[in-house]
């Protein structure tokens, strides 16, 4: 899987469980699903890191998501 595609989804993963998180903490219960959905989203990011060669800083963010998205829209 490319290193890309991989931050990319773990990003989304990760925007996506915070609403799950703060729902489920408003209501008094656990967020168990959503603390799956961190685990899944760090895993990813942590991934794509370790496979980029050079790495990845918060200005190349915005630029690899452009590409990941532009990638499957064409």
């Amino acid at each position: 899987m490319d290193p890309d595609l991989m931050l990319v989804i773990g990003l989304v993963v990760g925007a996506f469980s915070i609403p799950s998180i703060m729902g489920s903490l408003s209501d008094g219960r656990v967020p168990r699903a959503a603390s799956i959905a961190v685990m899944i989203a760090g895993g990813l990011i942590v991934l794509a890191i370790r496979d980029n060669p050079g790495g990845y800083s918060i200005a190349d963010i915005p630029d690899v998501f452009v590409s990941v998205v532009g990638r499957f829209v064409n």
